[in-house]
């Protein structure tokens, strides 16, 4: 499968975003890819406020917003749900880890 550049930079720049939205400015982001056998896992790690286990299945959809009392943060929440669309386009999945007070991290498979 071909992977459409112009989305990938559309995925990577929305999750850069929102890492340091929810952020505390000079904390570290780390974006890495790795290869494997059968697809490109991307990761976006962060060091934020977190995600609450009770809404890490409903982030990628519409509307979806974080209350970030420290810095708030503008948006409309549609951005993890146009990631999520984009990444399922090119036949991969998308998905969080994240923990309160400790920082989240996105990845996702894009197939080879």
């Amino acid at each position: 499968m071909k992977i459409d550049r112009t989305r990938l930079e559309l995925i990577l720049l929305n999750l850069l975003s929102n890492a340091a939205k929810y952020s505390n400015d000079g904390t570290e982001i780390v974006l890495s890819i790795r290869g494997q056998p059968w697809a490109l896992l991307f990761s976006v790690r962060d060091q934020g406020i977190g995600i609450p286990a009770e809404m890490q299945n409903s982030i990628f959809d519409s509307f979806v917003r974080l209350e970030n009392l420290t810095k708030p943060a503008k948006g409309m929440g549609l951005g993890l749900l146009v990631c999520k669309r984009l990444v399922e386009a090119h036949g991969g999945i998308i998905w969080v880890e994240s923990e309160p007070s400790r920082g989240s991290t996105f990845s996702f498979t894009l197939p080879l």
